[in-house]
């Protein structure tokens, strides 16, 4: 479905994904004593006794939804309203192909269209590194959160190589937050546009994510 009231351009959910009950009660007591084990305090305390039962028996049992998503990044490099800042270089950087050695912070806003006026779904933060001593690519430690639309709240991670030359790239979603919790699933991102003069760029991300309700 799109979703623009929601804020998003979301094609749909995918069919809700079920295996078959075939675990026996002391299988499932097991598991969840080890999986709250190695939860933070924060879900164990956020959460209530009845609602934690109900989200780890749709763990157990394979209840996830998928969901493909789709957004846009206002990438500001340049000027006062600068989104990307440099913080730092390697001795090698400036006379590097491809600017091996530079690590910038990003800070850019998501929207739900191409144009930067459209609405605001959240923010892009993290770092990225020019971690490739042959071509330019980027080793990105990336989180969008959403805090408009029927995401408000929550954030996915993105972890990984972009060979920013390539048309299209890959990336792989390691996880997330309130809605998105113990997320995985990849996107596919490409440069939607690029203004040399304003050093400006809007990216397009396309999100498959499976998720436990």
């Amino acid at each position: 479905m799109s979703n623009h009231e929601n804020g998003f351009l979301e094609d749909k959910f995918w069919p809700e994904l079920k295996l078959p009950e075939l675990l026996s009660s002391e299988t499932l007591k097991a598991l969840r004593a080890a999986i709250e084990r190695a939860m933070p305090l924060a879900y164990v305390t956020a959460h209530s006794p009845e609602s934690k039962e109900a989200w780890f028996r749709n763990l157990c049992l394979g209840k996830e939804k998928v969901a493909r998503l789709r957004f846009y990044i206002q990438d500001a490099l340049g000027g006062l309203n600068s989104t990307v800042w440099d913080v730092a270089r390697s001795n090698i950087t400036s006379i590097s192909p491809s600017s091996f050695g530079r690590v910038r912070v990003i800070d850019d806003v998501i929207t739900a269209g191409p144009d930067r006026n459209s609405m605001k779904l959240g923010r892009a933060q993290g770092l990225i590194t020019f971690a490739d001593l042959q071509e330019p690519a980027l080793a990105m430690n990336i989180n969008f959160y959403f805090n408009a639309g029927e995401y408000s709240g929550s954030s996915l991670c993105i972890l990984g190589r972009n060979p920013i030359l390539n048309e299209n790239r890959e990336l792989p979603v390691i996880g997330g937050t309130g809605a998105f919790r113990m997320s995985r699933g990849y996107s596919i991102s490409n440069t939607y546009s690029h203004d040399p003069v304003a050093n400006y760029d809007i990216l397009e991300y396309i999100v498959y994510v499976t998720y436990v309700e």
